[in-house]
C-alpha cells in the first residue's frame, strides 16, 4: 500500500465502498468505547463522498457524522477528557484541541489515526438543547477493486 496524498488527503487502501463502511462503522464503535460514560448515540449510517481531483467512478471517501447525548449533562465534559487522554493511547494523534470560532466557542478536538487512515472532529456542543458531543469521521481516499465501481448510499 502507498502512502500518496492528494490534497493532503492519505490514500486507505483498495475496497469496495460497502466493505468501507463497515470499517468506519467499526472505528466509530471503538471511539464510542472510549467516551467511558452512559449515553445514546445517534443511529447515522456512514455515506460516500468524492475524493478531490480523481476519478468519482473509482475513488471515494466515507464519512460517518454521528452525536452522543450523555445520561447526565455533567458527564459532557468528562467525556470529552476521556477522548483526549485515550484516543492516544489506542493510535490516535490529536492535532486540534481547543474553542472553535464558533459563537458558543465550543471545545472542539480534532485527531488523525495514520494506521487506520481516519481523522475525527468531536465538538462539545455543551449549550445545545439537549447538550451532545458532535461526531465527524472521514477516511482517507480508497480505489474500488479492478472492474467496480463506487456505490453511493
Amino acid at each position: 500500500m502507498t502512502d500518496e496524498k492528494s490534497d493532503g488527503v492519505p490514500y486507505a487502501g483498495t475496497s469496495t465502498s460497502l466493505d468501507a463502511a463497515d470499517t468506519m462503522e467499526k472505528v466509530s464503535s471503538e471511539i464510542y468505547d472510549l467516551l467511558g460514560v452512559k449515553g445514546k448515540a445517534s443511529e447515522n449510517l456512514p455515506g460516500v463522498m468524492d475524493c478531490s481531483g480523481k476519478d468519482t467512478k473509482t475513488y471515494f471517501r466515507i464519512f460517518h457524522p454521528w452525536s452522543f447525548t450523555p445520561a447526565s449533562v455533567s458527564d459532557l465534559d468528562e467525556a470529552m477528557e476521556r477522548l483526549k487522554g485515550e484516543l492516544p493511547k489506542h493510535g490516535w494523534e490529536i492535532v486540534g484541541y481547543g474553542p472553535n470560532t464558533s459563537k458558543n466557542r465550543s471545545v472542539t478536538l480534532t485527531a488523525d489515526n495514520d494506521k487506520k487512515k481516519v481523522s475525527v472532529k468531536v465538538t462539545n456542543m455543551a449549550k445545545s438543547d439537549p447538550p451532545v458531543l458532535s461526531l465527524d469521521l472521514v477516511s482517507g481516499c480508497y480505489k474500488v477493486p479492478d472492474g467496480e465501481e463506487v456505490e453511493r448510499f
